[in-house]
């Protein structure tokens, strides 16, 4: 019998089976898609997941980000990382680097997708497979969670992500987060002439059309690409939401969600992935000491922060008035919006 079948290949999936296979237990990963795969994402990795890529013992080539610059109009604020940096890559790159690595391992990896998952006392089975344990990181719109009856509705206030790369030369090692009254572009440098810039707003409407509303990053991309929008894009648009997903609880059973699996609240503060990797670790942690019911604590402690800081810049904007404060604010009080970086690590 299989010690962990994981549903799902992405970054969060890989990890787990990494970590498995680092404890001395047998992983099997189902995955439909073909590596290296790519989504929409920021595709900034914080500090802190930039760590836990070590632990792995993944080091992927990326653009190393100092820290984090917030942009509305002639308002700046910034902030740098305390201690090493985080990291700008792409999102193929970082797939390829984890696929490897837990293939280098001894991890089997299964086209498919799991459909029904089963449970007995002992058991789970699912995609002809049968396991100890499932781990179910088959991201956002989780089949497993669906199929599991885990789902809260999302609410309301529901938010949407669209992602572009520009063959442009990086004018920052900063992340930069563009403001306006209806959403956020986030910069980020990811290889040697490329740029990509993500859109995050509860306005659903083309890619193009939000970029008119950040005129000054638009004039950066014409100006580091002598023309951004005349055969600069490197990349179509690729989209995600919508991105709260509520959670009743992150164990069934044989069963533990990780990654964005588990509920996501919103990319603003770009550390899905230092999150996806960081649920996996102790997901597998728990397993392999015999205590899974720990594994919703644990759960709770590693994104409560995530979770206070991300609904605080969401709960401001949302108001238009509100969220142009938040740059000016931050750049007139420098050690909060410091303090505010330097937890993201």
């Amino acid at each position: 019998m299989i010690d962990v079948l994981v549903a799902g290949g992405g970054p969060a999936g890989l990890a787990a089976a990494i970590h498995s296979a680092l404890a001395g237990l047998e992983a099997v990963v189902v995955e439909p898609r073909t590596a290296p795969v790519d989504k929409a994402c920021g595709e900034g990795v914080m500090p802190s997941g930039v760590a836990g890529l070590r632990v792995l013992g993944v080091e992927p080539a990326g653009r190393e980000l100092r820290g984090i610059r917030y942009v509305a109009g002639a308002a700046r604020a910034e902030a740098s990382f305390h201690g090493p940096g985080g990291l700008g890559i792409r999102r193929t790159e970082l797939h390829r680097a984890l696929h490897e690595r837990a293939l280098g391992l001894g991890v089997r990896i299964v086209p498919g997708r799991v459909g029904e998952v089963r449970q007995s006392a002992d058991s789970v089975s699912a995609a002809g497979l049968t396991a100890r344990w499932l781990i179910a990181a088959d991201g956002l719109h989780s089949t497993v969670r669906r199929g599991l009856g885990l789902e809260l509705p999302g609410g309301a206030h529901r938010r949407y992500g669209l992602r572009r790369h520009y063959r442009v030369e990086p004018w920052t090692d900063f992340v930069e987060v563009h403001w306006s009254g209806v959403g956020e572009a986030y910069v980020t440098p990811v290889a040697d002439g490329l740029v990509g810039v993500a859109v995050l707003s509860r306005v659903r409407r083309g890619y193009d059309e939000h970029l008119h509303d950040f005129p000054d990053l638009t004039a950066s991309l014409r100006a580091a690409g002598a023309g951004a929008g005349a055969g600069t894009e490197a990349t179509g648009v690729r989209g995600a939401g919508p991105l709260l997903q509520r959670v009743r609880r992150r164990v069934a059973g044989r069963v533990l969600l990780v990654g964005d699996a588990a509920g996501y609240v919103d990319a603003l503060t770009g550390e899905g992935i230092a999150l996806g990797l960081a649920t996996a670790g102790a997901a597998v942690r728990c397993l392999a000491a015999g205590r899974v019911r720990e594994y919703e604590r644990a759960w709770t402690l590693l994104t409560r922060r995530h979770r206070l800081l991300t609904g605080a810049l969401l709960a401001a904007s949302r108001h238009p008035g509100t969220a142009r404060l938040v740059v000016p604010t931050a750049s007139r009080l420098p050690p909060l919006f410091t303090a505010a970086v330097r937890a993201l690590q």
